[in-house]
């Protein structure tokens, strides 16, 4: 909205010609990042106050560690500042005129209301059961197809989205020659698959103070980088026998995909609004983000795998939380064939909980893995 009106401004006058450093995304993606923290260390502690006085307060499952108790009545659904954090910069300092603007937002408010309605039945029925797994589920499926079939099938997009949509990336493979087109009602399905699970997974993580949103942070980033790098422009020159200029997705062998450069600065935003979250969310919490904060952040990063077209590296990229979501799986899948338990308690990160482990190690060293998971997908790109 902010670069929507002050953008064309730099014509009117030769004062305003400073206007034009609207035009680079880092500025913005800065700005964005700046105002999302604002947000947050400004509505954060009036927010928390007002959650204690109408004890709107975490319910604790009565099956969890025994050292969670303590947790209760723990203000939660923080996560609703988080979507102000997120969306609220990105409208200020984006494009709106991009469509993949449009559908991140989308698609992160729509699992946010999700989240939202789960939440707030769990807090009337004072119980740690909100809404009925095939109703959650179900609600989610339609707004991820939705999001797909608006993305694989809409023809109103930049040829290059165009021409790459149907198209799968093997990762640490070279995308001109190992690219996978497949029909494009299957890679709907698939793109929905990714948002929704990376979205549960995440849901999963939350489970410790910062636990999850550190990773979050951390992917969050890496799209940060990815989301330029895809949309950016600049060329490289390479010298050698013959000297060529090739643009940043040549030399790196990742599609040009000129519209995810806006998607630059709702990255910065996520990782603003995480980081003022942080703050509050830091062992001991004083805060909660709820289910309406680990949907939405989890569909946001599984959008950003499908439009950056690593939706398989995603499962490096994010691998904290499929880790977690693995380790579900596998408890349940032992414990329906053998009657035995993999882990003490699922997800894991409660295994390490009664192993022992005091509750910030676990959450540091989580961090750590996410970090060193995140470089590796980075180095993906030089690997091609």
């Amino acid at each position: 909205m902010l670069y929507e009106w002050l953008y064309p401004l730099r014509f009117e006058a030769d004062w305003l010609s400073w206007l034009n450093v609207l035009r680079y995304i880092p500025f913005r993606a800065i700005a964005a990042l700046l105002t999302s923290l604002f947000l947050s260390f400004a509505i954060y502690p009036w927010f928390i106050v007002k959650l204690q006085r109408r004890q709107i307060g975490q319910v604790i499952r009565d099956d969890g560690p025994k050292s969670h108790f303590s947790k209760a009545g723990t203000p939660t659904m923080g996560g609703s500042l988080l979507l102000i954090g997120m969306v609220i910069p990105t409208f200020l300092w984006a494009d709106l005129g991009n469509a993949f603007v449009w559908a991140i937002l989308g698609v992160t408010t729509g699992f946010g209301a999700i989240g939202f309605l789960d939440d707030s039945l769990k807090l009337r029925r004072k119980s740690s059961r909100g809404l009925r797994g095939w109703h959650k589920f179900g609600l989610q499926w339609l707004v991820a197809l939705g999001a797909g079939w608006f993305l694989f099938r809409w023809n109103g997009f930049h040829p290059d989205w165009l021409a790459i949509r149907d198209t799968v990336a093997f990762p640490f493979a070279k995308w001109s020659a190992y690219g996978l087109v497949i029909p494009w009602w299957v890679y709907v399905a698939f793109a929905a698959f990714v948002i929704v699970g990376t979205s549960n997974a995440v849901n999963l993580t939350d489970g410790l103070d910062g636990l999850a949103i550190g990773p979050v942070m951390i992917a969050g980033s890496t799209y940060l980088v990815m989301t330029y790098l895809a949309g950016t422009t600049l060329k490289l020159a390479l010298e050698g026998k013959v000297l060529r200029i090739l643009t940043v997705q040549q030399y790196l062998d990742i599609p040009k995909i000129e519209a995810a450069g806006e998607l630059t600065i709702f990255c910065a935003a996520l990782v603003g609004a995480g980081v003022g979250f942080l703050w509050y969310n830091t062992f001991p919490a004083q805060v909660f983000m709820g289910d309406v904060g680990s949907l939405s952040l989890g569909a946001a990063l599984g959008l950003l795998a499908v439009l950056t077209k690593n939706e398989l590296l995603s499962v490096v990229i994010c691998g904290v939380f499929f880790m977690e979501t693995l380790s579900v799986i596998t408890q349940v899948a032992s414990f329906k064939l053998t009657g035995k338990r993999v882990f003490q308690m699922a997800p894991i990160h409660h295994h390490f909980e009664l192993k022992g482990w005091a509750e910030p190690k676990i959450i540091v060293r989580f961090w750590i893995i996410a970090i060193m998971l995140a470089l590796i997908g980075l180095g993906s790109y030089k690997l091609r």
